[in-house]
């Protein structure tokens, strides 16, 4: 089996400074498992790795796609397994870094996503009520069939919300039951999959200063100008955190103050759950920065794991 690394873990936890650390002691490269910053021209409300901080580590999917191109899942695998390949073809190590569970999962345990790949007729028919009734009525027409795939998906993300209709019709199946049978497949990797962690208060604090920082940064003027280009707050990319809310306030629905606030508490809330899946996960090898006295402790543990798992020499 072919080597892969792992490196996730909640937002602002610290993933980026350790995994460049690590990509340069063990010759890899650095596959990004984030579902925003892949998007061009949103660099400070994601919180983009900027070259510099990339220190000359390839990076793959930062930076790939336009805000109104169709990113998901099943994309992110197609071009995670072609960019694994042209890094084994170099005769180095791939890295997945990032936060998004569901994308490492699907290619972690090769997820097969093409059963409900097809364009239906049915499909057609729910894009146009979700134009007339609104996104809040499609989910709620998913909740009807798959109350799992309902709490998994928000309710602005409208074609995740059409696939998982979609797929129940065709199927008569929950697509959540689905994806839960797939993620117990065998790995065709020999993996090893690092989750970096802190204690709760140490990372909220984190979040809400990285927050603080990304309105000193220009987070206002970054929305505001993508707005004046014509990117519609109904798009996924214009839907992260950090989007929506100062769209909001760019929008007059609420003050600065309030979206800021929102912005903080909805971190919290996604860091948790970043947790929640990451616990879910088998095979994990969790890494409490509490537990360390430095970083280069934390590397050290990482090599050492590393060289157990047979992944390096």
């Amino acid at each position: 089996m072919q080597p892969l690394v792992i490196l996730t873990g909640p937002t602002a936890v610290g993933k980026t400074k350790l995994s460049i650390d690590l990509a340069k002691r063990i010759n890899g490269e650095i596959i990004s498992a984030d579902s925003m910053q892949v998007y061009r021209h949103m660099d400070i409300g994601t919180a983009k790795i900027t070259p510099e901080e990339m220190d000359g580590i390839t990076h793959y999917l930062v930076d790939e796609f336009e805000p109104d191109d169709e990113f998901n899942v099943v994309k992110f695998k197609d071009y995670a397994k072609k960019a694994i390949s042209e890094i084994y073809s170099k005769g180095k190590l791939p890295i997945i870094v990032g936060g998004t569970g569901f994308y490492i999962q699907a290619v972690l345990k090769d997820i097969d996503f093409t059963e409900n790949d097809a364009d239906t007729p049915y499909r057609k028919e729910l894009e146009e009520f979700a134009r007339v009734e609104g996104a809040i009525k499609l989910h709620d027409m998913l909740k009807q069939c798959d109350k799992k795939a309902a709490e998994a998906i928000h309710p602005n993300n409208i074609k995740r919300t059409i696939r998982a209709i979609e797929y129940y019709k065709l199927t008569g199946e929950p697509i959540s039951r689905h994806n839960e049978e797939q993620s117990r497949n065998e790995s065709p990797y020999q993996f090893a999959y690092f989750v970096l962690n802190n204690e709760r208060e140490i990372l909220y604090e984190n979040i809400n200063l990285r927050v603080d920082k990304m309105l000193d940064d220009g987070l206002v003027k970054e929305v505001a100008w993508l707005k004046e280009q014509g990117y519609d707050r109904s798009l996924v990319s214009m839907q992260g955190l950090g989007y929506k809310e100062i769209y909001a306030y760019l929008e007059g629905e609420c003050t600065l103050e309030e979206a800021i606030y929102m912005l903080k508490r909805d971190t919290r809330h996604f860091a948790k759950r970043q947790l929640t899946w990451f616990k879910r996960e088998q095979d994990v090898i969790w890494l409490s920065k509490s537990d360390y006295g430095s970083e280069e402790d934390i590397l050290a543990t990482m090599l050492e794991v590393l060289k157990e798992k047979g992944i390096m020499k």
